[in-house]
């Protein structure tokens, strides 16, 4: 008896937080969007490709453009995300892209 009790009241406890989560969805968005843009940040710092390091970065802005959204500020977010997505990332993109092979040449590596 004394085990029935305890699924019982577990089962409830479980249904209460499914009931929690349904009535959040908002907050467990976020939630999945906040983790999303740690795990891409701590990609930006320990990833050994520079140029896959960028584009871990156009994911945090990303991410930090959808926050806005979640904040009701919708116009700061479509200027997070076309200034910095759009516009810085892809400018350092192409300067990592462009100067990376004359750093390289540098080295003793030719294109021969």
């Amino acid at each position: 008896m004394v085990f029935m009790d305890t699924v019982d009241t577990l089962w409830n406890e479980v249904l209460n937080f499914g009931e929690f989560v349904l009535g959040n969805l908002e907050l467990v968005a976020f939630f999945i969007l906040a983790a999303i843009a740690i795990l891409a940040a701590i990609h930006v710092v320990t990833d050994k490709e520079v140029v896959h390091s960028a584009f871990y970065l156009a994911l945090v802005f990303l991410c930090i453009g959808f926050v806005y959204f979640f904040l009701e500020a919708e116009f700061i977010g479509v200027v997070q995300i076309l200034v910095y997505v759009g516009a810085i990332t892809i400018l350092f993109a192409f300067s990592i892209m462009l100067t990376r092979r004359y750093i390289m040449k540098k080295g003793g590596d030719s294109d021969e």
